[in-house]
């Protein structure tokens, strides 16, 4: 299996040797970026590309490992047998009846090789990452319950994605091939936007990818715009027929852009901005 790259995502030959380095070795591809880099739509495209089915775990603050292999679901049992007298207490004497599977017991005995995303594992606790340590290196683990060892059929092409809001524990790094999608470059970024806006005109994306890395560039910026963002604001200026013309200034200046809330997301960076705009103003 090779990964090449999609018609409908833009990925550089550094990521797509990432991609296939990891297939290779069968490790996990632990992918970090600023938030709106295409870190989960990777894992998207790449399961599209290779034509493999894709199961998605999205952490949240109170995930737990656990979740993801199974939970057994004990409030039910005890409901059911205190209604044994329906059907006899079938139901309740099977205890299988009773396990949730997780997205990790579902990847391990899946009928052909998927992929398997954990989205944003740094947003949960420190002792997660720790706790799928043996389940990713050895691609088993043990239900207590119906007493089984579950083994992966095929080993699933795992990617996690961070933010890097909390620093994962070095016996989870050694585990995991790591790539670091950098902020596209202009080059790339027109590339993107060809993607998605096909035959946009030329003089419109000029400007606006001229605006958009100017804003991005602002010092001091709390939060700067991602690609996802830039997105937005085009599909913004085409819904509402915004010409080149508005976002141009004669002195190539920043300028504030139509519809800034698209990029700019709080009221430190648009206060940031409006300081910049008056300072422009007065020397001129």
């Amino acid at each position: 299996m090779k990964f090449s790259g999609t018609a409908n995502y833009v990925a550089t030959q550094d990521l797509m040797l990432a991609v296939n380095a990891a297939i290779t070795l069968q490790r996990p591809l632990l992918v970090k970026g600023e938030p709106g880099t295409g870190k989960t739509m990777l894992a998207e495209e790449v399961a599209q590309a290779l034509g493999m089915p894709l199961l998605q775990w999205h952490i949240k603050s109170t995930t737990k490992a656990q979740q993801g292999l199974y939970e057994y679901d004990a409030v039910s049992r005890l409901r059911d047998s205190q209604l044994a007298d329906i059907d006899g207490g079938q139901r309740v004497k099977d205890i299988n009846n009773y396990i949730v599977k997780g997205v990790l017991w579902q990847a391990f005995t899946a009928e052909q090789p998927v992929a398997l995303l954990i989205d944003e594992i740094d947003k949960a606790d420190i002792e997660f990452p720790n706790d799928l340590l043996r389940e990713i290196d050895r691609m088993e683990f043990y239900c207590y319950e119906t007493r089984q060892l579950i083994q992966a059929r095929h080993r699933p092409l795992v990617f996690i994605t961070s933010n890097n809001e909390k620093e994962l524990p070095d016996a989870f790094l050694r585990r995991c091939f790591f790539h670091y999608i950098k902020f596209p470059d202009a080059a790339t970024m027109q590339s993107i936007v060809d993607v998605h806006f096909p035959g946009l005109k030329k003089d419109l994306v000029s400007a606006a990818l001229k605006t958009f890395f100017d804003v991005r560039n602002l010092p001091g910026l709390k939060k700067k715009p991602s690609t996802s963002e830039l997105l937005d604001w085009l599909k913004l200026l085409l819904a509402e027929d915004i010409s080149a013309d508005t976002l141009q200034t004669q002195d190539h200046k920043v300028a504030v852009p139509p519809l800034v809330g698209a990029l700019l997301k709080n009221e430190q960076d648009m206060s940031l901005f409006e300081k910049l705009m008056y300072m422009q103003r007065n020397n001129r």
